[in-house]
């Protein structure tokens, strides 16, 4: 059973940055909820070098209405050039949780 909630990934080098990141998508009502994961290592190619560099990945729990505004405000908000940005559909959950979810993800009413 699909739902109209997904999850959206991002990733950072820092993990101040990364809170913040996952605090203002809350603030904003643009997700219900972010997990920030644990640090790993990320190793990439990037301008021509492989790059090895720490990350902390953030997990948005939002609705396919609000994916559009997330996505744009963590494109403003996020430090890097080319930022990751995936996004994964959530084909089933609990009732409760994906209405929780696209309650805590509408506009806040005027």
């Amino acid at each position: 059973m699909s739902s109209d909630v997904v999850i959206a990934q991002t990733t950072i080098d820092d993990e101040a940055k990364a809170e913040e990141l996952a605090r203002g998508a809350v603030d904003a009502r643009l997700a219900a909820c972010a997990h920030v994961d644990a640090p790993f290592t990320a190793v990439y190619r990037w301008k021509g070098e492989v790059v090895r560099e720490r990350e902390w990945r953030i997990s948005y729990k939002t609705t396919r209405a609000r994916l559009p505004e997330l996505a744009a405000w963590v494109a403003t908000a996020h430090a890097y050039e080319v930022p990751e940005w995936i996004v994964l559909p959530v084909e089933g959950g609990s009732d409760a949780y994906l209405a929780w979810v696209a309650e805590e993800t509408a506009p806040a009413s005027a």
